[in-house]
């Protein structure tokens, strides 16, 4: 089987180690391979709204099989599932113990311990997906360039007509009038051959025709003398495309006269492109040749513009009380209500359920004004369908559009990204409108940021600072977190956090450089200070690009060595969701590293709910609480829930950091939490050097 690039598997188990082992197994035939991982109802619904390939089950804290196939089809999720066979669902397999059901969407049930026909199920499963989405889109194409090619048609001054085995089952009004049929109705039925003119002509094209249909494309155009039906001819020359009419193959024919006006059809078709055939308003293609106009005029300094991108909420219910008639009906009438309310902005049907509009010359202000407008608009409607009410929302993404802006598709993707966020704080209920900010996101989609970091690599131009980190067990402060910033040439002297700049790193795929940077800039530092201190450390945050990078053991031993070779001197840091990630690696990983004398830890510690089991099955060596737990940690019921997470983590032998000591009332319970590390403002603030103090 050939290698694909990525797979979305989720699993529905109460033994996450099986569950790491298909991931392993399948690593042969996947570059990548996401694993979702849950054992009860309440994460399987939150888990749906992302997209899977495959999902395995085998025993849940509240789910059967049986719920879990229910849940998929009233989310009409088409998800192909694999039953793992146990004591109590034998009577699933046949009498030779193989599954009672192989099918394009299921298999039931396979026996657990047959790792291998459960990963081949998993990957036919996954090509059988693929095939069906592939096939969906094509068909979605196909009915679409259907819909468009009838609309040109129906428009069209040329005479066309199709026809199936040879006779008339469509005709346009110009070919009707050619041929002087006073309707639709007199020419269905009607053998093509009856209206040519001469024996030699029919004979002919029935060669002509009989060729065509059998696939030969060399010859599509055929002149003859065509006759009407009061009896006189003219000179024609007739042209034959395959198409398609109801979804059905069937044969287009167009006549052509000499006083065709090429350049006039030829006009009305390209404007017929870019109309959306249900709504009347602009298409995605009318919206993309308008974008480019207004992009090319705000480079230029000759306006400022704004995008809103209006996305339907609940297609879903829709769909399922009122079927496709209601989505349609839906996206008709916003469509009306969006062309009448922006009278002065170009509105156009970007998708199925997703709208833009462009508007010029208007302050953010107004921008979200307007979408506030639109959106309390759209909710106030009633949409009728069959004698049937029903309402929807909508969720309004707002990108300016200026001097320097970008390529369309980034601006796209800012629009959407607005969207999710609106998703993100609403608990996916919608009906809201975000507008875009870049600062914000501190430019981390911008292409000049990416540029940036490349320099910083190349030129030194990255800063570190290094925070001291008490050890209460050794009562010493001489192990430092390191901390990376950018300075930027700007006007303001902005400098960047991680935070800001390390999406554009990933996109750029510059985060392994930056962590090598990183690394043997803060190793000179220490290495430096070790002269004099020779117990000074290291604590050094890297991303999940060092986690899978397998020549990092090399790189840290010879650091390592380059610092003295003690144990200990260097401590590489992970966040605990790229860990949980990529569980497997990572296990391999840090064995890896313990070897060299190169010491673990997790950072952002308790951020989910397996952090105590990830800790115990990658064993690091250190582990630094996420903020959440020490923001009020004075407080009795927090207090308790630190305790009880370091005392869990401290029973799978693994030290705690307690990190954002920043005030008198968070350190004067630090001391009673159980943690052996201790690090914050109140302690200590970051410095540009490495500082020992007198008493380490």
């Amino acid at each position: 089987m050939r290698t694909q690039s990525t797979l979305n598997l989720l699993v529905i188990d109460d033994d996450q180690l099986y569950a790491e082992r298909l991931v392993y197994l399948l690593g042969s035939y996947y570059v990548n391979v996401h694993l979702g991982f849950l054992d009860d109802k309440e994460e399987l619904l939150k888990l749906l709204r992302q997209s899977w390939d495959a999902l395995v089950f085998g025993s849940a804290y509240d789910l059967s099989f049986t719920d879990v196939v229910g849940i998929i089809q009233e989310q009409d999720i088409d998800l192909p599932v694999i039953c793992l066979l146990n004591e109590e669902m034998a009577a699933a397999s046949n009498d030779e113990g193989l599954p009672d059901i192989i099918s394009g969407t299921m298999v039931k049930s396979l026996k657990v311990e047959q790792e291998m026909a459960v990963v081949m199920s998993i990957c036919l499963q996954h090509d059988n997906l693929r095939s069906r989405r592939e096939l969906k889109t094509l068909r979605y194409v196909l009915s679409e360039a259907e819909q468009r090619a009838n609309v040109l048609i129906k428009n069209s001054k040329s005479a066309v007509a199709y026809i199936d085995q040879g006779i008339h089952i469509f005709a346009n009004d110009p070919y009707l009038q050619l041929f002087g049929f006073e309707s639709m109705n007199d020419a269905i039925g009607v053998p093509i051959i009856d209206l040519i003119a001469g024996g030699d002509n029919v004979k002919g094209f029935k060669q002509f025709l009989r060729r065509f249909d059998k696939g030969s494309r060399q010859e599509v155009e055929f002149e003859f003398e065509s006759v009407r039906t009061d009896g006189s001819t003219f000179e024609a020359k007739l042209q034959l495309a395959a198409a398609t009419l109801d979804g059905d193959p069937v044969t287009q024919v167009i006549i052509q006269q000499n006083s065709s006006n090429s350049a006039d059809v030829a006009k009305r078709l390209a404007a017929a492109e870019r109309k959306d055939s249900l709504t009347g308003i602009d298409n995605r293609y009318g919206f993309e040749a308008q974008m480019a106009t207004i992009q090319q005029q705000a480079r230029q300094g000759a306006l400022t513009a704004g995008l809103l991108y209006i996305q339907l909420d609940n297609v879903g219910k829709i769909r399922s009380s009122l079927g496709l008639p209601g989505i349609d009906a839906a996206v008709k009438q916003v469509a009306y209500t969006l062309d009448e309310l922006v009278s002065d902005g170009h509105v156009s049907r970007f998708s199925d359920t997703a709208f833009t509009i462009l508007v010029e010359d208007k302050t953010t202000a107004e921008l979200e004004q307007l979408a506030k407008h639109i959106g309390s608009r759209i909710s106030d409607m009633l949409i009728e369908v069959d004698k049937r009410t029903t309402n929807t929302t909508v969720s309004i993404g707002i990108v300016k559009i200026e001097k320097n802006t970008t390529e369309l598709n980034i601006v796209l993707e800012r629009a959407m990204d607005s969207i999710n966020q609106i998703m993100v704080e609403t608990s996916n209920r919608g009906d809201s409108y975000h507008l875009y900010d870049p600062s914000e996101h501190a430019n981390s989609d911008d292409h000049a940021l990416a540029e940036s970091l490349v320099d910083a690599i190349a030129n030194n131009r990255f800063e570190l600072t290094f925070q001291p980190i008490y050890d209460i067990s050794n009562d010493r402060s001489d192990f430092f977190e390191v901390y990376l910033r950018l300075p930027l040439a700007d006007a303001d002297n902005t400098v960047l956090t991680p935070d800001q700049f390390m999406a554009v790193a990933k996109t750029h795929k510059l985060l392994e450089k930056i962590d090598r940077w990183v690394l043997i800039n803060a190793c000179k530092k220490v290495s430096d200070v070790r002269k004099t201190h020779p117990e000074a450390r290291l604590l050094v945050q890297l991303t999940s690009a060092s986690l899978i990078d397998k020549n990092l053991p090399n790189v840290a031993s010879q650091l390592i060595k380059a610092v003295g070779g003690a144990a200990g001197a260097l401590t590489l840091q992970f966040n605990e969701k790229d860990i949980s990630d990529y569980l497997t690696v990572a296990k391999s990983q840090f064995s890896a590293l313990s070897q060299i004398n190169c010491q673990i830890g997790i950072n952002n510690f308790g951020s989910s709910a397996k952090s105590i089991e990830i800790a115990g099955y990658v064993q690091p060596n250190m582990a630094r609480l996420a903020r959440s737990y020490v923001q009020d940690v004075d407080s009795a019921d927090n207090l308790d829930t630190v305790k009880s997470l370091i005392l869990h983590t401290n029973e799978v032998n693994v030290d705690v950091l307690m990190p954002y000591i920043e005030d008198a009332a968070t350190m004067s319970v630090a001391w009673s939490v159980g943690a052996r590390y201790l690090q914050g403002y109140y302690l200590e603030a970051p410095s540009s050097t490495i500082k020992v103090s007198s008493e380490s």
